[in-house]
């Protein structure tokens, strides 16, 4: 059986020394992809746009070293534990999205008390930006061949030549269209439907979404932890109190009463 062979060059620019990677590329069109969406709600809801610079400043500081912090402690703890100035060395690679997630919101939390607007309801306006976020960053895991999926003869496998000659699940992609397909569901909810006046619903949406896949996908995946997974793989047992949470919070969305628009201006 034929199989797609993927063996992109790693490197989208070149120039007197000075190289661009494809994922370094793709993850910046996240950053910009996900400013671009709160920019239109904050338009839309007559906010302080201006204030959106801040925010992007904390998200993506919160983004980075939350993904960074959550790699080494949950997927190689033994060997960052010994080797703890390692935990910096971003550019060997290592980002846990998890902690990436959790970063974005202690971000926000930090950001929320700046320009006093509700937290849940940032939260549920974020939600719908990290989406496609999210779609961008598998794209460029996909580009860099990385975050593989397990072998398969499935006519839609991919091999990665970089990697080996193995057709494999293309799990990057799986992931990519699922947080695309809930952009794009969010964007609707958003629009159409009055759940953005039940502050957190949104977001609990997001996370019984995103995680929900994400739980899915990582049975395809091949497991990224040093040590040995029980039962579940680490990015399974991860995703589980973010669904729990998800729940919750939706859960609790409608049984108290639908908050007020907010319209003030946030402060600076």
């Amino acid at each position: 059986m034929e199989h797609f062979v993927w063996q992109l060059d790693p490197v989208l620019i070149s120039f007197m020394g000075l190289k661009i990677h494809w994922y370094g590329a793709l993850f910046a069109t996240a950053i910009m992809a996900g400013f671009q969406v709160m920019k239109r709600i904050y338009v839309k809801e007559g906010l302080n746009v201006e204030s959106l610079d801040q925010l992007l400043l904390y998200c993506v500081i919160g983004i980075v070293v939350g993904a960074r912090l959550a790699h080494c402690l949950f997927y190689d703890p033994a060997y960052y534990l010994a080797n703890p100035l390692k935990i910096l060395a971003i550019w060997e690679g290592g980002l846990a999205s998890h902690g990436g997630g959790l970063g974005a919101i202690l971000a926000l939390y930090y950001y929320q008390r700046k320009v006093q607007l509700p937290f849940l309801f940032l939260l549920d306006r974020l939600a719908i930006a990290t989406a496609i976020f999210g779609f961008f960053v598998r794209m460029a895991n996909f580009a860099n061949s990385e975050i593989l999926g397990t072998p398969t003869q499935a006519p839609w496998g991919i091999i990665f030549a970089r990697v080996d000659i193995l057709p494999r699940h293309p799990a990057q992609l799986y992931e990519a269209l699922a947080y695309l397909a809930i952009f794009i569901g969010l964007c609707a909810v958003y629009r159409f439907s009055q759940m953005k006046q039940r502050h957190g619903a949104i977001f609990g949406l997001f996370l019984i979404s995103v995680f929900s896949a994400r739980i899915a996908i990582e049975s395809i995946k091949v497991s990224q932890a040093a040590y040995h997974e029980n039962l579940l793989s680490a990015g399974q047992w991860l995703s589980l109190p973010f669904l729990a949470v998800g729940i919750v919070l939706l859960i609790m969305a409608y049984v108290k009463k639908p908050s007020a628009p907010v319209s003030i201006k946030s402060a600076d």
